[in-house]
């Protein structure tokens, strides 16, 4: 049973290690969700892209 508790931290571990990462992925998502019902066409799918990639790039700046 302790191994499988294990396995389950670990796992969770993968989704949720850095915080602030999983933070602004739910914003970018948010407002790429409230563009979409806001402006038709692809925008929100350009806000969406462009976010998430601003957020990963900003993630791997901070971490060296």
């Amino acid at each position: 049973m302790r191994t499988l508790a294990g396995i389950a931290r670990e796992l969770i571990g993968l989704f949720v290690d850095d915080g602030m990462l999983a933070i602004a992925i739910i914003a970018v998502i948010a407002v790429a969700a409230i563009v979409a019902s806001l402006v038709p066409g692809i925008t929100a799918g350009i806000v969406l892209l462009t976010g998430l990639l601003f957020v990963l790039f900003a993630n791997v700046m901070a971490g060296g």
